[in-house]
């Protein structure tokens, strides 16, 4: 609304916005943008169980302290890895939000494949999770449930690779949050609750 003067307008631009959109997968038409944006979009970068240029995965976390370390991270890593932020404090907010998951599940959180957790775990090298995250696509699994890496008290996540595993409850629970992130720490703020990060492990691993 700030770039527009009426009702009408706005509606008009969010239609050429949408028009400018890669399409949404046939699995992920009808879904809620929270829970479709992440299957339309293609990005350069991989993620724990998405090789660089591969469809979408959908993040989530059993816990919000997990959520936050989880989303820090990557915001740390985009401070670090940018050229003339990396003294700089940058303030974004994000909208946490409760999903239902359901269906075909690998829970790597139990035996046998606690066996491998290593594997699942590395800080840094994602092949081992990108190989079995398509060989359980190939099997029909829906979405996988794994430990952090990130938060402290490695909590369980899940990767969701079929849009059609995803829904919300309704009402749907939202919550926004702002975090500080910084060289040194990133600090949630909600409400009057915090969380901070420090990247000192970030960093090590």
């Amino acid at each position: 609304m700030r770039l527009v003067d009426t009702a009408a307008e706005q509606e008009l631009l969010e239609r050429m916005l949408e028009g400018s959109k890669p399409p949404l997968s046939e699995d992920a038409r009808g879904l809620d943008y929270l829970l479709g944006t992440p299957f339309r979009y293609v990005s350069p970068h991989a993620s724990r169980f998405r090789p660089a240029g591969q469809p979408g995965v959908w993040y989530g976390a059993e816990r919000i302290e997990t959520a936050c370390a989880e989303v820090g991270y990557w915001r740390w890593r985009f401070l670090m890895e940018s050229d003339g932020l990396r003294d700089r404090r940058v303030v974004v907010e994000f909208t946490l939000f409760e999903a239902r998951v359901e269906g075909r599940a690998l829970d790597l959180t139990i035996k046998p494949w606690t066996s491998a957790a290593a594997l699942w775990a590395d800080p840094r090298d994602y092949s081992a999770c990108h190989e079995l995250a398509q060989a359980a696509r190939d099997r029909g699994i829906q979405w996988v449930r794994y430990l952090s890496v990130r938060d402290p008290a490695h909590a369980p996540c899940g990767a969701v690779f079929d849009a059609r595993a995803l829904s919300l409850p309704r009402p749907t629970s939202r919550q926004t949050w702002a975090a500080r992130v910084q060289h040194d720490r990133v600090v949630f703020s909600h409400d009057g609750a915090t969380l901070e990060f420090t990247p000192t492990r970030w960093m090590l691993s």
